[in-house]
């Protein structure tokens, strides 16, 4: 009974899902009259070899060529859109500052930070101060947050106590607006903040750069008539920042992952090891594309909770408390809290929220059993465990390959789901 309905599970996630994360969505149809219109040849075409029934029929054609560009591009609105975004985060349309503002301390809270402040500069107009870390509406802006937004680079400002670093929002096109960090003196950022914070910034200049396009789109939209090569510019203008947004979220994943390793004084890669293993094994059962993403995001951040903990935690020597056992044990549930305020990432929520129950119901924080347990959970508890066990760490040697499923077998069915330890010892045995 459990076999079948772990493959009616697999033939599910085998079965569509292509992913936002890439770009095989193909939006283009093969379609050999668009290719003679678009290059130019209509005219000569209907004036010399086409009757008045291909014609009419060319005619018909091109009226539901444009109705479809039409339902395209409001597919891609209904996706993208402010009101999507922010109606994902439970805000309504008119409270921007709520979203700087929990940008703001997501960051504050990812990097350690004494303070981050948000400013922005939309349509070219003053700056002007958009959302803290700190409860406040108001906030002066100093010569230094001007100056890395009109020079669009890096400033670094220091007094005794602080180190301040402002970094502008912007991309190849504009610069909007600034993001300000501060620290304490004897904390500088690391190169892998930095990093992120460089691609956090990249990130908001593209969302804001799709928000302006969706108007655009929008305005086009409402109007009767429309032509069919407008539309399919605006498609092509579309689906292009899309794509650069796509890359953007998969930078600022991977560097985040990158700085959760940092915080957990990790040496060798563990959360790109983890995710790595989980798409192979993703790969091996033949899940569709876009459940391997998510699948391969949430390995990358199952860790991510760790980056809110103090780092004490990780660098000390002697035995933790069962109170500091029990905070580390609940990384999963302050990660959760990260990525809701990463709204592109909410779909790998259930994921990493279940990632420490047992395929026997042991495990935590629900006591989910077997199938009812997300299958993606599954899959990355088993990876992390696997390169945990493979990996040197400071109390024991690292395990042999044969050691390590050796280990994960004798737990098969108790900890670990069968069918996703047949599809590891198949990449690994």
């Amino acid at each position: 009974m459990e076999d079948a309905k772990n493959r009616e599970e697999l033939d599910i996630l085998k079965d569509g899902g292509v992913s936002l994360f890439s770009r095989s969505i193909d939006l283009m149809n093969d379609d050999p009259l668009e290719e003679i219109f678009a290059l130019n040849l209509g005219d000569f075409l209907c004036e010399n070899l086409i009757n008045d029934s291909l014609a009419d029929k060319i005619s018909h054609h091109k009226k539901d060529k444009s109705e479809s560009l039409k339902e395209q591009l409001k597919e891609l609105i209904s996706i993208y859109s402010i009101d999507s975004t922010l109606s994902l985060l439970g805000f309504g349309k008119h409270e921007d500052y709520i979203i700087y503002d929990s940008v703001a301390r997501a960051i504050k809270l990812m990097l350690s930070l004494k303070e981050c402040n948000i400013y922005l500069s939309i349509k070219k107009a003053p700056l002007k101060f958009a959302g803290s870390s700190k409860n406040t509406s108001r906030k002066r802006i100093n010569e230094h947050i001007r100056e890395s937004f009109e020079k669009e680079r890096i400033i670094t400002v220091k007094n005794k106590t602080t180190v301040t670093k402002v970094f502008p929002m912007k991309n190849n096109f504009e610069c909007i607006g600034s993001i300000e960090v501060k620290r304490e003196i004897n904390k500088p950022l690391e190169p892998q903040y930095e990093e992120l914070l460089k691609i956090t910034a990249g990130l908001f200049v593209t969302s804001l750069g799709i928000q302006k396009l969706i108007d655009e789109v929008k305005k086009v939209l409402s109007h009767d008539i429309v032509s069919t090569s407008e539309l399919q510019n605006l498609r092509a203008q579309l689906t292009a920042i899309i794509g650069d947004l796509q890359d953007q979220q998969q930078a600022f994943v991977e560097t985040m992952a990158s700085a959760v390793d940092l915080r957990s004084r990790y040496k060798n890669n563990h959360s790109r090891q983890v995710a790595e293993l989980s798409k192979e094994i993703c790969h091996t059962l033949g899940l569709n594309e876009k459940t391997t993403d998510l699948i391969y995001y949430a390995g990358l951040l199952q860790n991510i909770g760790k980056i809110t903990l103090n780092e004490k935690l990780f660098t000390k020597k002697d035995k933790l408390t069962n109170k500091e056992w029990e905070k580390l044990q609940e990384h999963p549930n302050a990660g959760v809290g990260l990525l809701m305020n990463i709204n592109f990432l909410s779909e790998v929520v259930p994921y990493v929220y279940y990632q420490k129950e047992r395929y026997d119901g042991s495990g935590k924080p629900e006591g989910l059993k077997g199938l009812s347990i997300p299958f993606g959970s599954r899959i990355i508890a088993l990876a992390d465990a696997y390169c945990a066990l493979t990996q040197d760490r400071s109390h024991r040697k690292a395990k042999t390959n044969k050691e390590a499923l050796g280990i994960l077998k004798s737990e098969c069915g108790k900890k670990w789901d069968p069918v996703v330890y047949d599809a590891l010892v198949k990449i690994k045995g």
